[in-house]
């Protein structure tokens, strides 16, 4: 039998049988109850495949105060609570003697409720709220990452194994075997996927799946780093999200393209109108447009996700729209039909998806609730622009570092709403201590650049 691993969210959810079928048909010893901290790092906790009755009638327990950004030590018992949906047996894990399974979890409170920290479950209320008003946001994203050879001790080098460039083949490019596994290990789990191919930058490669609604694609999207991760180091390499990791060649980064649907229909569509784009998706765009200076620190979370948003290296800095344009921060793609879409060209494939899909969403209902009405769109290639062009057009730019970025979200009531307070307050704390830790930390370029002169 095939082992069944992702199962997208508008299917049947499994039951408690299906699942326990699944376990013996596929001689699965382990289940690793998975979740993300507030940085969206995968946290899991390995239970063997006996205690499958405890899994998922949520009897299992973890200590909040272990985790960033969760719970302090007086108020630390919390519980796993299994999304039957994502129950999914992991291909690079697979052994004769035995497989081993996953099944995403959200984080609840000791009295049964929604822990108010966990960003699954956050998530998952911004989506009621946008259901609410009767829409329901799919999202198509498009991570790149590098690959890098390791060294002698197993560490993880900026050294790419291959030379190529954007769309080559082999045998300039050397990636080919690995996303050829990657893309199959990715099908067996029930993605399907788009295309893949080399990107830009040496060493850099693009992997596109199929939309989907808004937590199934940042539970895709976690998995899918996860997954990419654990075949790149069956190669002996090290696969990375990191933003910009090498100096003078493009970053990575993680463009999302969204659209909301009401009542099954795509409500970004109107053939009647300029464009043939809804009233609805201009003030979506209007949304973004005026939330994102706000955003960018969840978006972008990193010290080094600035180091891609710099003009030069295809990096959407400018606050414009367009139809085509991809100097644009946000572009509409020619598509129509049901693919009439919005593209988000800033985020990066760093951060947290949970949060970052919430705070997209809500800036996308603070949009349509408000009226939020966009500026002109931008044609022309703004990378071209000089600085008092781009003046006279009112053209803005993202903030230029983590700080700024937190600055602006600081006093944003949009992004505040979009993570709660604990989340929002938890998340300002860490990156404010991550800022300082880099201000005061002493680099080599410090040293090249002045050990000797002063």
């Amino acid at each position: 039998m095939t082992p069944i691993s992702y199962i997208p969210e508008h299917a049947k959810e499994l039951s408690n049988e299906d699942i326990k079928k699944l376990i013996k048909e596929n001689k699965v010893n382990f289940i690793r109850m998975q979740f993300v901290d507030i940085n969206g790092q995968v946290k899991n906790m390995a239970v063997p495949s006996i205690q499958i009755d405890k899994i998922l009638n949520n009897e299992l327990m973890l200590d909040g105060s272990s985790i960033k950004g969760f719970r302090s030590i007086e108020t630390s018992d919390m519980y796993f609570y299994p999304d039957r949906k994502t129950f999914a047996i992991l291909p690079w894990r697979s052994k004769e003697e035995g497989n081993v399974a996953r099944i995403i979890c959200d984080i609840h409170n000791a009295d049964g409720t929604p822990f108010e920290g966990c960003p699954r479950c956050n998530l998952k209320r911004v989506i009621k709220e946008a259901k609410d008003l009767g829409y329901v946001m799919n999202v198509g994203p498009e991570a790149e990452f590098f690959l890098f050879k390791k060294d002698e001790e197993n560490n993880a080098t900026t050294l790419t194994h291959d030379r190529a460039d954007y769309y080559d083949v082999g045998p300039d490019d050397h990636g080919e075997d690995i996303r050829g596994e990657i893309v199959y290990t990715l099908q067996k789990m029930g993605f399907e996927i788009e295309a893949s191919h080399h990107e830009a930058a040496r060493g850099q490669h693009e992997i596109d799946f199929k939309y989907s609604d808004t937590l199934t694609c940042a539970d895709n999207i976690i998995t899918f780093k996860y997954a990419v991760k654990a075949v790149a180091s069956k190669y002996g390499l090290h696969a990375t999200f990191m933003p910009k990791p090498i100096f003078g060649i493009n970053g990575s980064g993680m463009h999302c393209n969204i659209s909301l649907f009401k009542d099954e229909k795509n409500a970004f569509l109107d053939e009647s109108r300029t464009y043939k784009l809804s009233q609805e998706a201009l003030w979506v765009i209007g949304g973004l447009m005026e939330n994102v200076k706000a955003f960018t620190a969840v978006t972008n979370p990193l010290v080094n996700s600035y180091k891609r948003l710099v003009p030069g290296y295809e990096a959407p800095v400018y606050l414009a729209w367009s139809n085509a344009n991809r100097s644009a921060l946000i572009r509409v793609p020619a598509k129509r039909g049901n693919a009439t879409r919005v593209e988000l060209r800033s985020p990066d494939p760093s951060c947290n998806p949970y949060l970052a899909l919430a705070v997209i969403l809500q800036a996308a209902i603070d949009g349509v609730k408000n009226r939020k009405e966009p500026v002109m769109p931008v044609e022309h290639n703004i990378y071209d622009m000089t600085e008092k062009e781009r003046k006279r057009n009112k053209i803005d730019t993202l903030p230029g570092s983590l700080l700024e970025a937190l600055h602006y979200m600081e006093k944003n009531d949009v992004v505040k709403a979009a993570l709660g307070e604990h989340i929002f307050n938890e998340f300002l704390t860490a990156k404010y201590k991550e800022w300082d830790d880099f201000r005061t930390f002493v680099s080599q370029w410090e040293l090249e650049k002045y050990l000797e002169r002063y």
